[in-house]
């Protein structure tokens, strides 16, 4: 573990102070609260923020959004991008397929039941068993080369399970599949946010992470599309196509720099400082952000650190820093996973719980819930940088119980109608299945609608509130060398509640229907205690001083301080007010 960092608690100007580029008269001064008003310029104004430092670096080095080095590192985000839509394919193509005729003839599984749970968890199972080996790869080979090895194995894994005949090799190729995306959901998101930014930071990692629904849109509508085909080909074409981004991703990587914070990490320093002049500072070496930030890195990151120790994951559990770290990356993956959002697996049957009971129009609508979700997400994305974390985490989580409580009573209703209509069909002399989807056709319109409508809105506030922080928020709290660990402990447990929303899901769908929901409604309520009291703030702060945060007592206190600095007119940070 770093043992750089470790500021004194009580001398947050010391902090401030040691990043003062150079002696001119728009250094940041530091002025102590209640001294007396310092003199400033007409139209100055004073502003509240997280790290006087950094905003000044920023106000004074503006990177240029449009130069040939920034559209370079878009697109080195977009690749990034594109292993999250790998991921992010698979969970709406399996929806799809299990409700297609064809799969069922050929593999009799059913929508609901053990073989629909062993199919969609053994992609999880795959994805847990590769994370500590992709933390291995990351760490030691670079982000890069970390993303185009998980390509391989999706490619052999899509392969395997659009070849497939029997269900046993089904099952195998989920498997590799789950192998490969851990490999790249562990190196994509270390190096998107750690080529980004520190002001792009939010943005870039949520874009990355939004590749769940650049993946999981085009599946839906894929195997909507396929639907129509009269023969096996209506399954294995969606299957052969999750290779798709992979090949994008795999030719692409060799034009992409490689992670400063990584470079840093491995002695090779001239390159870690190259690569910040070129796409932070516009190519001058004496810009405020990229001494800034070249300080921070170095020394904060070791070249002896427990990344070149494979094995070595006490850091993260043996110190305090290291423990309240790990809280956050525990409560986005679990919460971030078992919030409600599972039931997205399982978009069909959902559908056809509240009375949709034609598969092209469920299809339609896992369409739909697809793209206003995206929105939901994207519009997130695009406020990440100025939206405070924990706010948006504890408001969003509460409303996702309410979106939920009103589905589920909703459906509930819903439910006694069916059940009522599917009786007196019975008492007429209907057979069992004819006497429930006749009963489906007959209830309550208004109440199928409502809980439909609150079922894309609980969706649509969980992206939101979740979708671009789940890259984000572990990526933040995991210094540069526990990155790799972190993340691959953070992509088992995912996988791990992935594992049970897709094992369990279909067996509690199957046996108690929209009751399951209300597990969900509950959980969100504790979910929401849990981000007041342990969410750590991390937005407006360099990824090097929120290791002084978490050195703190109290984390969470510590990264609700602000500092006032006095902004001139002309943009120019003169001072830095502190307590």
């Amino acid at each position: 573990m770093s043992s750089h960092g470790s500021h004194d608690g009580a001398s947050t100007e010391k902090h401030l102070a040691t990043h003062d580029i150079a002696p001119t008269h728009d250094t940041i001064k530091i002025v102590s609260k209640g001294h007396g008003q310092t003199a400033t310029k007409p139209g100055a104004q004073e502003k509240e923020v997280r790290n006087a430092a950094l905003f000044a670096a920023i106000k004074e080095s503006n990177i240029k959004p449009w130069s040939k080095e920034s559209i370079h590192l878009y697109f080195a985000i977009f690749v990034a991008f594109c292993c999250a839509c790998a991921n992010g394919y698979d969970g709406s193509l399996m929806t799809g397929i299990i409700a297609m005729d064809k799969f069922q003839n050929q593999f009799h599984t059913g929508d609901t039941g053990p073989k629909v749970s062993v199919i969609f968890s053994l992609y999880t199972v795959g994805a847990m068993v590769g994370a500590p080996f992709a933390a291995i790869l990351s760490d030691r080979f670079g982000r890069k080369k970390g993303m185009f090895i998980g390509g391989i194995f999706i490619i052999v894994g899509s392969i395997i399970v659009a070849s497939s005949s029997k269900l046993a090799q089904f099952v195998v190729g989920r498997f590799v599949l789950g192998l490969g995306i851990a490999i790249m959901t562990v190196a994509a998101p270390a190096y998107s946010i750690e080529i980004a930014p520190p002001h792009w930071r939010g943005r870039c990692t949520g874009f990355y992470n939004c590749g769940w629904f650049g993946g999981s849109i085009p599946a839906a509508c894929i195997t909507y599309g396929c639907y129509f085909i009269k023969s096996n080909w209506s399954w294995r074409i969606p299957l052969i196509l999750q290779a798709f981004t992979c090949l994008i991703v795999m030719s692409s990587v060799f034009f992409l720099p490689e992670s400063p914070r990584f470079l840093f990490a491995n002695g090779r320093d001239a390159e870690a400082v190259a690569f910040l002049v070129k796409y932070h500072g516009n190519g001058d070496p004496n810009s405020k952000l990229v001494l800034l930030e070249t300080e921070e890195m170095r020394d904060g990151i070791r070249t002896d650190g427990v990344d070149k120790v494979w094995w070595d994951y006490r850091p993260l559990f043996m110190t305090h820093s290291g423990r309240w770290r790990m809280a956050q990356v525990l409560m986005i993956s679990i919460f971030g996973q078992f919030s409600g959002n599972g039931l997205g697996y399982f978009n069909t049957v959902i559908f056809k719980n509240i009375g949709v009971t034609s598969t092209s129009q469920q299809l339609a609508y896992n369409i739909l819930n697809s793209v206003i979700s995206a929105i939901g997400a994207l519009t997130a994305v695009s406020m990440t940088d100025r939206m405070p974390r924990r706010t948006v985490l504890i408001i969003g989580t509460f409303m996702c119980a309410a979106a939920l409580a009103t589905n589920s009573g909703l459906s509930a209703t819903l439910d006694k109608q069916t059940q009522r209509g599917t009786q007196i069909n019975l008492n007429q002399g209907m057979n069992e299945q004819d006497a429930k989807d006749n009963a489906y056709l007959h209830v309550d319109s208004n109440y199928a609608k409502g809980a439909l409508a609150a079922y894309f809105l609980f969706n649509v506030i969980f992206s939101f509130t979740y979708t671009p922080l789940q890259g984000v928020i572990p990526t933040e709290a995991l210094e540069t060398t526990i990155r790799g660990k972190g993340l691959a402990l953070s992509g088992f447990i995912v996988n791990a509640m992935g594992f049970i929303n897709q094992f369990a899901g279909p067996i509690a769908l199957h046996n108690i229907g929209y009751k399951y929901i209300f597990v969900f409604v509950g959980w969100d309520l504790i979910e929401t205690v849990a981000w007041y009291f342990f969410g750590v703030e991390s937005q407006g702060r360099t990824l090097e001083q929120l290791e002084w945060v978490y050195d703190q007592p109290n984390p969470v206190k510590a990264s609700l301080k602000v500092e006032k600095v006095v902004v001139q007119a002309d943009g120019h940070v003169s001072e830095a007010i502190v307590a």
